[in-house]
């Protein structure tokens, strides 16, 4: 008997033996999808609902991540403008349950929810405090040093990813409660490789972050954390060891860190990734024979139990579908 898509990431998140490991791989759908603004141009989450079909429609993928193009924002006006430090947003207030920017995002996990949820799980891509302010500040042309804020204005600080956070843990409680999917998918890094040190990143950092995966954890998901090394940036990924999270990812090919190496660090948890996600990585620039005997030295590496075969981050928007689809079926034929 076949085993379903949704009962075969179920599998693989438990550590339980499967009869063929999952693949899933993900792409942005807009050109501009830190820029760009969902809640002032509701069009745009037309033109990713459409990208999400048929992308959908082209690889069939065992989960699916809800690609958050128009909705890295948390948009309140202090951060519409640019910020010279956590004073400016001293007076900032939460959102809430009947703001736009809770109901958009439950509506719009709503849409794909209803399209595929039967078929695959899903899990809501959502950013930690520090990447939101970042994106939004970028977009404005005016790049922020959050490792600076905490080294600075530990305080002021504190109050601003205090007040977020606490928005994104209820968004991710009524995206599991009342959108449907599955789980977040929660996006985080360092901040800075070696400006701050562990400690200071526990105490500033992380209860901010924990306390959105807790939220989830409690409304009944299945999480998934990303330690993301988008660009070339490297973690110490041993300060997410104990983070409360079902399934990790991160940039295995920029961190040098492989899925098996990966697996023992996190207590044996389920991961996902193996591939890379640039240009130059073989999922994007191989041809068949050389993406099957990628997919068949990870496995080889990793085992097959509680894996999900994937890239580091998000692979290039004109990634061939067929190099997925190649992929799959050197999963599928593996130890057979």
């Amino acid at each position: 008997m076949t085993v379903s898509r949704r009962d075969l990431i179920a599998k693989v998140f438990n550590n339980e033996k499967t009869d063929r490991v999952p693949v899933g791989f993900w792409h942005h759908f807009l050109g501009d999808e830190v820029g760009a603004d969902a809640f002032a141009h509701p069009e745009l989450t037309d033109k990713v609902l459409a990208g999400q079909a048929d992308f959908y429609k082209a690889f069939q993928p065992d989960l699916i991540k809800i690609m958050t193009d128009g909705y890295f924002g948390y948009p309140i006006d202090e951060l519409k403008k640019p910020v010279s430090s956590p004073l400016d947003l001293k007076d900032i207030k939460p959102l809430g349950r009947d703001s736009d920017w809770f109901r958009f995002q439950i509506g719009y996990a709503r849409k794909l929810v209803s399209l595929y949820g039967k078929e695959v799980p899903l899990f809501y891509n959502l950013f930690a405090v520090p990447r939101t302010i970042e994106f939004m500040q970028a977009s404005l042309g005016h790049p922020v040093d959050i490792a600076s804020w905490i080294q600075d204005y530990p305080e002021e600080t504190a109050h601003v990813f205090d007040v977020i956070s606490k928005d994104y843990a209820e968004l991710a409680k009524a995206l599991i409660e009342e959108g449907g999917v599955d789980g977040i998918y929660l996006s985080v890094n360092n901040i800075s490789y070696d400006r701050l040190t562990e400690d200071i990143y526990e105490k500033q950092v992380a209860p901010y972050e924990v306390r959105i995966l807790e939220a989830a954890n409690e409304a009944g998901g299945s999480n998934i954390l990303h330690i993301c090394g988008y660009h070339g940036f490297h973690n110490h990924l041993e300060w997410y060891k104990d983070y409360p999270f079902k399934a990790v990812n991160w940039a295995a090919k920029v961190e040098g860190v492989s899925l098996k190496e990966g697996k023992a660090l996190f207590h044996g948890k389920a991961v996902i990734g193996g591939f890379g996600q640039t240009e130059k990585d073989v999922i994007y620039t191989g041809n068949k024979e050389e993406i099957e005997e990628e997919t068949r030295n990870i496995l080889d590496e990793a085992g097959t139990t509680g894996v999900v075969l994937g890239a580091d981050c998000t692979i290039p928007r004109d990634t061939d579908v067929n190099h997925l689809a190649w992929v799959r079926e050197a999963a599928d034929r593996y130890g057979k």
